[in-house]
């Protein structure tokens, strides 16, 4: 007789399951139109979050209700969201020009707007990533809520305990709180989260806004209060997506008006034939490295160009900031702020205004003026964003002529952060291939950027594979440990890579909208280490960590653009 063989799943099979499971439950619930998040329709999504586990949302699976988590989540929703009870999620449609206040989260360019005192809408403009990002949240919220209920309510009536009684008491105060009052509160609230007095007193003030410096308590109540309904009284939480959304997601309607007011800007300035080289990255790197030295002389003197730039990434220091931007604009800047829903702004330097001697010692002086580089730079995408706004980007250009022109990309450059598998913030990745997680669709490219190059700056530099994830949210250490032990040597992990590289290798392998011979380069800064406890992005930022990789890469992609 045959024996039967039994097969144990490893946990890395388990989440990589859950993923695909999370993947495919949002897009139903999206094609639906509705779905109540706490009932039966939101359970298959709870239970892969569950199984999940990711590393942001850290103790999710425990009694105890986790504080970093909620800390990131809260930053990346609209103020006021615990206290609604309907959600709903929309494509751009006239809210700006209503009487509604527009709310932007912290750390998220997305549009938000409070429609009453139980609905929120959320504007959804850059595509199907936004989607997930705003799910997996307030799946990870409405989780933690629930926890409160099983501390606070005592009984089927819906009676609750003093320490419930206490809070409401609190938060009734408003801001009339006192030093003692805000203690006596915390330790309420400590109990009815099951974590130390300390523990609550020490993140307390990373939630405080300048108009309310209570609003960890608001929180914590209103999260209470709504799951408390839900469970009494049966009053469900409900997240919808608007007809037009539905109807409007998927076809590059923001990325396509984006993309053409750039071209018709180029076209306008006699710009649309020039060597296009195009850089992903922030809206100051590439401006400071160009006119920082030129336009901040003084400063020079009393630092290196390192201090100069640590200055420049300080917000308090606008005056430096509107110096460099001023010199900038003298030397032929132009600026194209985002009015397409897309929230990437753009800015475009003409190499022939430009002084780059202290990136270049030998500039190619027979170079025409038709020849010399033209730079783009588009601002950061996000997720799925990427293929769209690349895609339409290397598009032909139709003017009102009705005459075509192809654009002449020369070089397409990828910067930003990403979370590492080996090494620690501020570390360099250089990609030579990207995964997408969740599928078998990988995308090797000849990068232009090589380790070497970045040798020798005091920074740790890898050189591997990147998997794409669908989300931060789902960073998982089981999944990301299996990507780093095995043959994908997978060294970090973003959200755009593959997404980008599949609309270059579109356009210049298939569409002959480019050249062929674009060349491309990655690279990434570590923002997080998401195998290492205490090292996630819940951790907090980088600081002054991340100005020497970014300015560092920054310029190795300039030095090549202009040589």
């Amino acid at each position: 007789m045959t024996k039967i063989t039994s097969h144990n799943r490893t946990r890395a099979q388990e989440s990589s399951n859950a993923i695909e499971r999370m993947y495919i439950t949002m897009r139903h619930l999206f094609n639906r139109g509705f779905y109540k998040p706490m009932g039966v329709s939101g359970e298959t999504l709870r239970d892969s979050l569950l199984t999940l586990r990711p590393e942001i949302y850290g103790s999710i699976a425990e009694d105890k209700l986790e504080l970093q988590g909620l800390l990131y989540v809260i930053e990346r929703l609209p103020n006021g969201i615990e206290e609604c009870r309907y959600i709903n999620l929309t494509s751009d449609e006239g809210y700006s020009k209503s009487h509604f206040k527009v709310i932007i989260p912290p750390k998220r360019r997305r549009n938000c707007y409070r429609i009453d005192d139980e609905q929120m809408n959320i504007e959804i403009t850059r595509g199907r990533s936004e989607i997930y990002d705003i799910l997996t949240h307030l799946t990870f919220l409405y989780v933690e809520s629930h926890k409160i209920i099983k501390r606070v309510v005592i009984d089927d009536n819906g009676a609750v305990t003093r320490d419930w009684q206490k809070l409401q008491e609190a938060v009734q105060k408003n801001n009339e709180l006192t030093e003692k009052d805000k203690e006596v509160a915390v330790t309420h609230t400590a109990n009815i989260l099951g974590r130390t007095f300390a523990e609550v007193s020490a993140i307390y003030p990373q939630f405080a806004t300048k108009e309310n410096p209570n609003r960890f308590l608001n929180i914590i109540y209103h999260l209470g209060k709504i799951a408390i309904q839900e469970v009494v009284d049966d009053n469900k939480r409900v997240i919808t997506f608007s007809p037009v959304l539905r109807e409007r997601l998927g076809h590059h309607i923001h990325g396509e008006i984006w993309a053409n007011t750039i071209k018709k800007v180029l076209h306008s300035k006699n710009l649309l034939e020039r060597p296009i080289h195009i850089i992903s990255a922030n809206m100051h790197s590439v401006m400071n490295t160009l006119f920082a030295p030129q336009a901040l002389k003084n400063e020079l003197k009393k630092g290196t160009l390192l201090q100069v730039f640590e200055q420049l990434s300080n917000n308090e220091n606008v005056l430096l900031r509107n110096k460099v931007e001023k010199l900038a604009k003298e030397c032929g800047m132009l600026f194209i702020e985002d009015s397409s829903g897309t929230n990437i702004d753009v800015q475009i330097f003409d190499a022939t205004q430009i002084d780059c001697s202290h990136l270049i010692k030998d500039a190619n002086s027979s170079a025409t003026e038709e020849q010399a580089p033209l730079i783009l730079v588009m601002d950061y995408a996000f997720g799925e964003q990427a293929y769209e706004t690349m895609d339409e980007l290397l598009k032909p250009y139709k003017c009102e002529k009705k005459q075509t022109h192809l654009l002449n990309v020369k070089s397409i450059s990828i910067m930003g952060k990403a979370g590492i598998l080996e090494g620690g913030k501020g570390d360099i990745m250089i990609p030579n291939a990207h995964l997408f997680e969740g599928t078998a669709d990988n995308y090797p490219f000849n990068n232009q950027l090589k380790k070497a190059q970045f040798e020798g700056h005091n920074l740790q530099v890898f050189e591997g594979s990147m998997i794409s994830v669908l989300g931060t949210s789902l960073q998982n250490k089981d999944i990301l440990k299996f990507f780093h032990d095995s043959t994908w040597n997978v060294i970090g992990l973003e959200m755009e890579g593959a997404h980008y590289q599949k609309a270059i290798q579109a356009a210049s392998k298939i569409r002959g909208s480019i050249q062929s011979s674009v060349k491309v380069r990655y690279a990434y800064y570590a923002s997080d280490n998401p195998l290492e406890t205490g090292s996630t992005l819940a951790s907090g930022g980088l600081g002054m960590t991340g100005v020497k990789p970014t300015y560092l890469i920054t310029e190795k992609i300039l030095q090549q653009i202009l040589n």
